[in-house]
C-alpha cells in the first residue's frame, strides 16, 4: 500500500555535521522516487522525540528518520510516545556515523537504495525495547530499537558521544573505547535475567535487539528485531588486555566462546550495583542504575 502522509525528520548534525550537506541530495532523491512529503530540521537534543510525537499523533503514516542512530531511536520513542507504533512506520536513511540499527534491521545504507526502500510498499512489525532507570534521582523510562545496556558500554557511550566525530565508521566508538578504558573499573552487579539471578563482577551487560553496537561490531549474534526476545550478553570480569585482544572476535561474532562471555535470550533483566553504573539505550546515555529491561513485541513497524 502506498504511503499516504510523509514526514521527513533531518538531525542536519549528524555524521559530523554532513547530514547538513547530504540533505539536498537526499531530497532530490525522494522527489525522483515520486515521494511526496514534508520536513523539518531538529534543533537540539530530544527535539526529534517532540516532532516525531506531534507528527504522529497528526495521522502521517510514516517518519523518516535521516541522522545516526541517535536520532533514529528519538523518532522511534516519538512514534511510541504517541501510541501509534503500528500505524506510523518508521524509515531510515542512515547519515551517522555507526549505522548499527540499519545494519542490524537490512536497511540499504547507500543514499540512492535507502531512498527507494522508503518509497516502496515493505513494512516489518519489529520489537522494542524499554529500559528504566534514574537520572539524577528521578526515575526515567525509555525506548530503544537496537540495544541498551549498563556499565562499560554506557561509558563508552558517554566517551564517544563528547567527542567530535570528524571520521565516520567505527572511529568515534574505538576513541571513545580506548578512552573508557584508560579509567574504567570493573563493577560489582546483582542481575537477574528471566528468572535467574547472579551476583558477579562484569565489565558490562549488554541487552540487545539488534545485532550491532559500534559502528559494526557484532556484539549480539544472534539477536532478531522481531522474536519477542531480548539478547543478553554479560561480559565478565574481563581485563583491559584481554578486551584489545578479543575486539576482532567482537566484530566477528565469535566472542560467545569466551570463557567470561555469556549469552542468553529473556523478556525481563534488571541490574542492581552498590557502585555508581551508568546506562545507555541505542549508544545515549540515560541515567544510571540500577536499571530494568523490558521488551515490547511487535510494537513499531518499520519500513525495509
Amino acid at each position: 500500500m502506498a504511503v499516504q502522509r510523509v514526514k521527513i525528520i533531518i538531525n542536519p548534525a549528524a555524521g559530523a555535521n554532513s547530514t547538513r550537506r547530504k540533505w539536498p541530495r537526499i531530497k532530490t532523491l525522494f522527489e525522483q522516487a515520486g515521494l511526496t512529503f514534508d520536513h523539518q530540521h531538529t534543533e537540539g537534543t530530544g527535539h526529534a522525540i517532540e516532532l516525531a510525537e506531534r507528527a504522529a499523533a497528526e495521522g502521517y503514516s510514516c517518519l523518516v528518520s535521516v541522522g545516526g542512530d541517535g536520532t533514529v531511536s528519538e523518532v522511534a520513542n516519538g512514534i511510541l510516545n504517541s501510541g501509534n507504533g503500528k500505524n506510523t512506520a518508521l524509515a531510515v536513511i542512515s547519515t551517522g556515523t555507526g549505522s548499527d540499527f540499519a545494519r542490524s534491521a537490512g536497511i540499504p545504507q547507500p543514499l540512492v537504495s535507502a531512498c527507494f526502500v522508503v518509497a516502496g510498499p515493505g513494512r516489518l512489525l519489529i520489537d522494542v525495547g524499554q529500559v528504566e532507570c534514574l537520572n539524577r534521582g528521578r526515575t526515567v523510562k525509555r525506548f530503544f530499537v537496537n540495544g541498551a545496556g549498563i556499565g562499560f558500554d554506557a561509558a563508552v557511550s558517554e566517551n564517544t558521544n563528547r567527542l567530535p566525530k570528524k571520521l565516520g565508521g567505527t572511529f568515534p566508538y574505538l576513541t571513545g573505547l580506548f578512552l573508557t578504558m584508560v579509567r574504567y573499573r570493573n563493577k560489582q552487579v546483582e542481575m537477574r535475567i528471566g528468572d535467574r539471578a547472579e551476583t558477579a563482577r562484569v565489565l558490562s551487560v549488554v541487552v540487545a535487539n539488534g545485532r550491532y553496537f559500534g559502528g559494526g561490531m557484532k556484539v549480539a549474534p544472534d539477536a532478531r528485531l522481531d522474536d519477542s526476545l531480548l539478547d543478553v550478553v554479560v561480559l565478565g570480569d574481563v581485563s583491559k588486555f584481554d578486551l584489545i585482544k578479543s575486539l576482532p572476535m567482537i566484530y566477528k561474532g565469535t566472542h560467545g566462546r569466551h570463557p567470561k562471555v555469556s549469552m542468553e535470550q529473556a523478556t525481563t533483566v534488571t541490574v542492581e550495583s552498590p557502585e555508581r553504573v551508568l546506562v545507555h539505550a541505542d549508544g545515549e546515555l540515560i541515567g544510571e542504575g540500577p536499571a530494568a529491561f523490558g521488551i515490547k513485541p511487535g510494537a513499531l513497524s518499520i519500513v525495509v
